[in-house]
């Protein structure tokens, strides 16, 4: 056998360990599986691929389609025990002890990666529900998402939701029984602003030195907070040492970063934007 059928072989006798051994309450626990792996045991549990039409809940319409761009910041609120086992919109029964999330309109199944911007915990969730509908909150995460995620007590938390284009294609072309072209696997262009130039990278530059030991130090201090390196700098003839934290997609998620660092005492830290 190649390496791709050993792969998947494993994948199946890994799937079928879990379907074994978990309760009749819900889908087990996917994540980690192959596309086709996950659309098997997704299928016994009862659910399917759909999108499905616009619908009305509380005087607001909603209209759910494939957007393989999405990108939303909003707050998240998750859900647990009142709808423990109850079918999902896509026609799985909902676990709340497993990584799932419930959207408005995104296809069900798909993927997303969901980053609570209050203390920068990031997770990817399969979307196989509908909701919420309360105001402000664009998704609500399954008991064990928000207790990963670090806000179950809160209740609700500021997040980003970002589908995953490449596995959640693959998701659905596994449930569909379809194969999947290399083409539509391939990233969306960067997009570009007002100005022609493609969206910024963000760093949290936490400070610059003439001295390179004192940047290894300051370095070593802040590998709590994220990707701490030291980077060389050109300056007037003279060569600084930086050190930076990053990089971040998104400003949301380095703003998040600068304040833990802000916390810890380096007040002089600040966002770059290359």
């Amino acid at each position: 056998m190649n390496q791709k059928t050993i792969k998947h072989y494993l994948s199946l006798l890994m799937l079928a360990w879990i379907v074994s051994a978990c309760s009749s309450a819900g889908t087990p626990e996917l994540s980690g599986l192959s596309p086709q792996a996950q659309a098997v045991a997704i299928k016994q549990y009862g659910g399917v691929y759909k999108v499905g039409n616009p619908y009305k809940i509380m005087g607001q319409w909603y209209y759910p389609k494939e957007d393989y761009n999405y990108s939303e910041v909003g707050m998240a609120s998750w859900y647990g025990d009142d709808f423990h086992a109850k079918k999902t919109a896509n026609g799985e029964r909902y676990d709340m002890n497993t990584l799932t999330a419930a959207h408005r309109t995104l296809p069900l199944p798909s993927i997303v990666r969901v980053t609570n911007l209050e203390n920068g915990r990031s997770l990817v969730l399969r979307v196989n529900d509908r909701g919420p509908y309360v105001k402000d909150r664009i998704i609500d995460i399954s008991k064990r998402g928000a207790q990963l995620l670090g806000y179950q007590t809160k209740g609700v938390t500021k997040v980003r939701v970002e589908i995953l284009p490449e596995e959640s294609k693959a998701l659905k072309a596994a449930m569909l029984g379809q194969s999947v072209e290399k083409s539509d696997l391939i990233p969306a262009m960067p997009k570009y602003s007002s100005t022609g130039s493609a969206d910024l990278t963000y760093y949290v530059q936490a400070g610059s030195f003439s001295q390179e030991y004192l940047a290894d130090d300051l370095c070593l201090r802040l590998e709590r907070f994220g990707n701490a390196k030291v980077s060389e700098a050109f300056v007037g003839g003279a060569v600084f040492y930086r050190v930076r934290i990053g990089p971040f997609r998104h400003e949301e998620e380095a703003i998040v970063t600068l304040n833990k660092v802000r916390n810890y005492g380096v007040y002089d830290a600040r966002i770059i934007r290359e």
